[in-house]
C-alpha cells in the first residue's frame, strides 16, 4: 500500500519513535505521582520532551509547552481562554473544523477572512477584518485541503498591531515549516504530535503566552492542597495523568525533525508535490487545486471532472493507494476553494514518501482517468 495520507497521519516515522515509547513503557510511571525511580523517570521523559519543544518553536521557556491530546484539545484550550460568550471571531477561510465548531459552540459572531490561494489578497482580508475589532483571531497556518501556507508572521504583525489576540492553527505546518514562537507572538499555538512531528496519535502540543483557562480539572501532581487547579504553567492545564509513552515518542519525533531541519522536510515535501502535480497536469480530465511554489507544503487536491471524489478514492484504495476523499473536516476551506460540498481528492507527503511512490500514484491517477473515458 502506497501511503499519501500524511496530512490525517503520518504513518511512517522514525525508528526511534517506537523504540522510545517501548522504552518509557518499561521504565517510567507518571510524572510528578511520586518520588521513587519511575515516576522520576517519567519526569525526566516529559521534561526532555518540553525542552525539544521549546528549541525547535523557539519558546521563551519549557514551561510554555503544554501538553494536550491533539490539537482540537489545544484549540478548545485556547478559544475557551479567549473568546467570551457570543464573542466575534475573525478566521482564515481555510479552518479546520477543530477551529470553527468550538467557535460556534461558544456562541461566537464568526467573519471569514476569504481570499485566494495569495498570500498579498490573504493579509488584505485580514486587515480589513480587523478593522472590526474582534474579540479573537485564528489562523490556519498551513491549509490541509490544499497545503497553502498562510503568511501567518504578516497577519500576526496586524494582529499585534490591532490589539486583537490570536491563535494559530499549526496541525499541518509544525514540524515542515518554521514556526517562531517568539517572533509571531501569539497567544497560543496548537498542533498535533501525529503528523510532522512524527509522534503517535493522542500527542499534542499547546504553545501559551498566558495561563489560560482550563477545560479539564483533577490532578496535576502539584498543588494538591488547592481546591482550584494550580495557576502556573504547564500544570494549570494539564490535569490528570500524562500519556508518558506517548510524549516519550513525540520527543524522538521532534528530535528527529530538529537533526533534519524544516528547512530540508519542507524543500522535500514542495518537491514530492511539484512532482504528482506535473503528473497530473498531464492527465485529462483532471482539475488541481494549486498554490504557488513559494506557498505551497505537502499537501495537494484534486478533482476528476464529472465524478465524484468518493468514486476516485475507492478506485485508489482497490489499486494500493492510500489517500483521503471528501471534505477532510474543512467544509470552511471548501467553501473557500469552490469544492464545497462534495470536496476533493486528496493526496499528502511525509518526508518518507519517496518518488517512486509518486510515480505509482500518477499510473494508478492516468488508470482511473482512462476509465473514466471507457464508461462514458
Amino acid at each position: 500500500m502506497i501511503y499519501l495520507d500524511s496530512a490525517a497521519t503520518a504513518l511512517k516515522k522514525p525508528p526511534g519513535v517506537i523504540y522510545a515509547m517501548k522504552r518509557a513503557m518499561d521504565t517510567a510511571s507518571s510524572p510528578g505521582r511520586g518520588g521513587h525511580g519511575y515516576a522520576m523517570r517519567a519526569a525526566e521523559i516529559v521534561y526532555d520532551a518540553r525542552e525539544l519543544a521549546a528549541r525547535l518553536f523557539n519558546a521563551p521557556d519549557p514551561e510554555n509547552v503544554v501538553f494536550t491530546f491533539n490539537a482540537t484539545h489545544g484549540l478548545n484550550i485556547a478559544i475557551n481562554s479567549i473568546l467570551p460568550e457570543g464573542g466575534k471571531a475573525l478566521i482564515s477561510g481555510w479552518e479546520h473544523n477543530s477551529v470553527y465548531r468550538p467557535l460556534k459552540a461558544k456562541n461566537a459572531d464568526i467573519s471569514v477572512a476569504e481570499a485566494p490561494m495569495d498570500g498579498e489578497k490573504t493579509v488584505e482580508v485580514f486587515r480589513r477584518g480587523l478593522q472590526n475589532r474582534p474579540d479573537v483571531c485564528v489562523i490556519n497556518h498551513v491549509s490541509n485541503v490544499t497545503g497553502f501556507i498562510l503568511p501567518i508572521y504578516e497577519i500576526s504583525k496586524l494582529c499585534r498591531d490591532a490589539g486583537v489576540p490570536f491563535i494559530i492553527d499549526a496541525s499541518q505546518s509544525a514540524g515542515a515549516v518554521k514556526i517562531d514562537y517568539s517572533a509571531l507572538g501569539a497567544d497560543f499555538i496548537a498542533m498535533p504530535g501525529h503528523k510532522g512531528l512524527y509522534g503517535p496519535q493522542g500527542t499534542g502540543i499547546l504553545l501559551c503566552r498566558d495561563k489560560g483557562a482550563p477545560i479539564l480539572y483533577g490532578g496535576s501532581g502539584s498543588s494538591s492542597a488547592l481546591p482550584d487547579m494550580p495557576e502556573h504553567l504547564p500544570d494549570r492545564l494539564e490535569a490528570g495523568t500524562l500519556n508518558t509513552a506517548g510524549i516519550a515518542g513525540l520527543a524522538a519525533g521532534m528530535r528527529f525533525v530538529l537533526n533534519r531541519g524544516t528547512k530540508n522536510v519542507l524543500r522535500r515535501e514542495q518537491s514530492l508535490i511539484s512532482r504528482a502535480a506535473d503528473g497530473l497536469s498531464r492527465i485529462n480530465g483532471i482539475r488541481l487545486y494549486l498554490p504557488e511554489k513559494r506557498e505551497r507544503a505537502g499537501v495537494l487536491s484534486f478533482n476528476y471532472t464529472g465524478t465524484e471524489p468518493e468514486r476516485a478514492g475507492e478506485f485508489f484504495s482497490r489499486h494500493g493507494v492510500a489517500l483521503r476523499c471528501g471534505l477532510h473536516c474543512a467544509p470552511v476551506a471548501h467553501k473557500t476553494l469552490g469544492t464545497f460540498p462534495n470536496g476533493t481528492v486528496r493526496l499528502s507527503v511525509s518526508d518518507f514518501t519517496t518518488e517512486k511512490e509518486i510515480d505509482e500514484f500518477l499510473k494508478t491517477a492516468g488508470s482511473f482517468a482512462a476509465e473514466i473515458r471507457r464508461a462514458k
